[in-house]
């Protein structure tokens, strides 16, 4: 036993030495599948020998605090209740999915508007709980942390860790058009063939795609700015000293972007970038015994796996038994994650569970398809694993993630408000029975596999490499201390075309005099003559 035990504490000992020599980790999280794939690298994390501490609301709805973990939760209090998180959550969801299909454009613009304005109210609460507790804000001092390590999508992380003074790793999808990464990051752009997020366009785009992705990034970065404006005045308040929400997340020192080539299509990237797409990806475990039976009853035909997701609870009656209705016109098994109302069109080929284990599901030899709502961690389950899609995107960026896999020829893509039973069963009989849909996911899927590391180790590296050199300002490009006329070398630009002017000017002047001379010693010669 002692034997045994000491090896343990020499291997812990040498996973220590050998990645960062335990680093102290603040954790700054975001509620949903955010969470979810944020769990896996900090997991890693600890079992490499880190510690590492999480930044929690009372008012949260994915994570339990109260359960035996391999890190530490910290605990704040915000004036809302997780009651009333879930209502929000459930009322725009709501909108998104079901109401704005019926509204006008200025209704769905409105409606947005206030529920965004809502949702801020709601984050700076999230901030005060930690900024403005000076107890909490005192332990965090005290603990000297190494590193901070956050999804921003809920905004205050990169002021937490300012105050704090530690370096700060962002790990997350994407931001709204890729504003944050344009303007905070200062990562290139052009919009000519680099389409924006949400956007719903390829990088192959006619005259008319790239006057609406321009269009697309100047009304995004015009309602970013806006809500922007209320966060700079937070930022300035909590530091003392004038500066913006962008200028403080500019100081990040790497980005850990959640999607890969696999996904993404080619365009400019910055050293402090890097590639984490399908970091929570990993090998199929055997199903339960009750599952596995009825997979295997599906015999040659297989089956489909099917999930909307976490966040979405339940369907309307009539959507539910539409789409029931068409599973039962395929020979396939299909296992759907549901758990609303029985469908009464629920036909003897498919089963409903509360839950399902996805990954490795999608694992399993016997798996043909994959109905997915087009979260990125369902895509990058179903690359990992080589299974073709069909799309059912309902809000976000799934829309945008299913015209990427799309225009991959990996997945056929429905509407959800529109699709009927027969578009249903035709696009499960496309990925089904068209062989070019399981070659080109096998493509994804080989390329997905084909990285010096794997995703988790890359993530794993620069967030240590970040704790080993006590930040990664030397990978930061200038262009963060330029202003915006200077990035665009606008300054150069009108120097240069002053200098043009100036000698064109002298030019047509000297010309004029030499001309207005000529002409006067003819004139006077003539004379003479």
């Amino acid at each position: 036993m002692k034997v045994v035990l000491c090896a343990q504490t020499l291997l812990f000992l040498q996973i220590c030495i050998g990645s960062s020599d335990c680093g102290n980790v603040l954790i700054w999280p975001t509620e949903g599948s955010h969470w979810l794939n944020l769990k896996h690298v900090i997991e890693t994390l600890t079992g490499r020998g880190h510690n590492a501490t999480v930044l929690v609301s009372n008012a949260t709805l994915f994570m339990d605090y109260t359960k035996f973990s391999t890190f530490s939760y910290e605990v704040f209090g915000v004036p809302f209740s997780n009651e009333t998180m879930q209502y929000w959550m459930d009322e725009f969801l709501h909108f998104w999915i079901y109401e704005s299909e019926h509204m006008s454009y200025w209704q769905t613009f409105r409606t947005f508007m206030d529920m965004m304005s809502n949702d801020i109210k709601m984050c700076l609460q999230i901030c005060d709980g930690v900024l403005r507790s000076e107890p909490l804000m005192e332990k965090l001092k005290e603990s000297k942390f190494d590193l901070m390590l956050a999804d921003p999508i809920y905004p205050c992380s990169e002021l937490v860790a300012e105050v704090l003074g530690v370096p700060l790793v962002y790990t997350f999808r994407f931001s709204e058009a890729n504003t944050m990464e344009r303007h905070c990051g200062q990562i290139p752009a052009p919009p000519s063939y680099v389409p924006a997020t949400m956007g719903k366009l390829t990088d192959h785009m006619d005259f008319t795609d790239r006057l609406i992705n321009m269009l697309f990034y100047w009304s995004q970065d015009i309602l970013q700015m806006y809500f922007w404006k209320e966060m700079d005045s937070y930022y300035s308040e909590i530091l003392g000293k004038p500066t913006t929400f962008c200028e403080t997340m500019g100081k990040a020192d790497i980005w850990l972007i959640r999607t890969y080539w696999d996904f993404e299509y080619p365009r400019p990237f910055l050293p402090n970038f890097q590639f984490v797409g399908g970091l929570h990806c990993k090998p199929a475990k055997p199903l339960p015994e009750a599952m596995e039976e009825f997979v295997q009853r599906s015999g040659d035909d297989g089956i489909v796996v099917f999930s909307l997701g976490s966040m979405i609870k339940n369907l309307t009656s009539e959507k539910a038994n539409m789409i029931a209705s068409a599973l039962g016109q395929i020979k396939q098994k299909v296992l759907w994650r549901y758990s609303g109302k029985k469908p009464e069109t629920l036909a003897p080929n498919t089963r409903v569970y509360d839950w399902i284990p996805q990954n490795d599901l999608l694992g399993h030899p016997k798996t043909k398809a994959f109905i997915t709502h087009g979260g990125t961690n369902g895509i990058y389950e179903a690359i990992y694993h080589g299974i073709p899609m069909v799309g059912i995107p309902m809000f976000g960026d799934q829309p945008d993630n299913m015209v990427h896999m799309k225009s991959k020829g990996a997945a056929v893509v429905l509407d959800f408000n529109k699709m009927e039973s027969k578009d249903l069963v035709e696009a499960l009989n496309t990925v089904l029975y068209d062989k070019s849909y399981k070659e080109n996911i096998m493509k994804l899927s080989r390329i997905h596999h084909d990285q010096p590391m794997s995703p988790l180790d890359t993530a794993v590296f620069w967030i240590e490499f970040v704790m080993r050199h006590k930040g990664a300002k030397h990978l930061r490009v200038q262009a963060h201390n330029l202003t915006w006329y200077q990035y665009h070398s606008l300054d150069v630009i009108a120097v240069l075309l002053a200098c043009v002017a100036a000698v064109t000017f002298i030019f047509i002047k000297t010309c004029s005099f030499c001309f207005r001379k000529c002409c006067k010693r003819s004139k006077t010669k003539s004379k003479k003559e």
